[in-house]
């Protein structure tokens, strides 16, 4: 019984089928969905850096960053390169710092 139930329903729908004019709407709706993949890159993205500031603090990043850069001064200093001033020094780290930031940041 159910079978001729389904074949009548079929035979009824092959009848009266119509083809809906779709006039772009789906093409239109595709394009105002939201992209998940983006969304989800994002939310990865802002995690991985909350870890990462996290895991900074945590084990003292600031004081490893600041010895580094002691070293590498007095590195160059006992080397014997006495004609760099230490503004010039500061205003490079600044640069290479911001660069750095811009980089990590950037959305593409």
């Amino acid at each position: 019984m159910k079978e001729i139930d389904d074949k009548m329903i079929n035979q009824f729908f092959q009848a009266e089928k119509r083809e809906v004019k779709d006039n772009g709407f789906s093409r239109r709706v595709m394009r105002n969905l939201p992209d998940r993949g983006e969304k989800l890159s994002k939310m990865w993205t802002a995690f991985c850096m909350i870890i990462g500031i996290v895991l900074f603090f945590l084990f003292d990043g600031l004081d490893a960053i600041l010895n580094i850069l002691r070293e590498a001064f007095n590195g160059a200093m006992q080397s014997g390169i006495t004609h760099l001033d230490t503004k010039s020094l500061l205003i490079a780290a600044i640069v290479l710092i911001g660069l750095g930031v811009k980089k990590v940041c950037q959305t593409e």
